[in-house]
């Protein structure tokens, strides 16, 4: 058996080897005002996959303060819901997933452009960081 690391905050039952991802009932897991305190400090923001690293250079030019504005933003009512996920590495958080959709202006044609945003993201066991599990239009 495969011991099983957590990282986030939040760290009651885990999921079982080979589980894959488990969502988590009666959520949110994390008081999303205390995310959004932490996302205002790009360096306590940490993308946290392979892939969420990938989908923040793609939409946000590798720009985390970018990621904490759109954090900002978000409300009790784009919460979505939570899940374990693992972050390709063997350890795993407790996540809150959010969507929000915000009209922006396309740099090519200058219209307004209504964009669909998908956060997941999790508090670190310490508390400190947000872990940023996925992070995409």
């Amino acid at each position: 058996m495969v011991k099983i690391f957590v990282l986030s905050e939040y760290s009651l039952n885990p999921p079982e080897d080979g589980q894959g991802r488990v969502k988590i009932a009666n959520g949110p897991l994390y008081e999303l005002q205390l995310v959004q305190t932490l996302a205002r400090d790009e360096s306590r923001i940490n993308a946290w996959t392979e892939k969420c690293r990938k989908d923040v250079r793609k939409w946000f030019d590798d720009d985390l303060e970018r990621v904490g504005d759109l954090i900002s933003v978000l409300k009790p009512g784009d919460y979505i819901d939570s899940e374990w996920c693992e972050n390709g590495k063997g350890a795993w958080a407790a996540c809150d997933a959010y969507s929000i959709s915000l009209v922006e202006t396309a740099p090519a044609t200058g219209r307004p452009v209504r964009m669909e945003y998908f956060l997941k993201f999790a508090v670190s066991k310490t508390g400190a960081l947000v872990l940023i599990v996925s992070c995409h239009a």
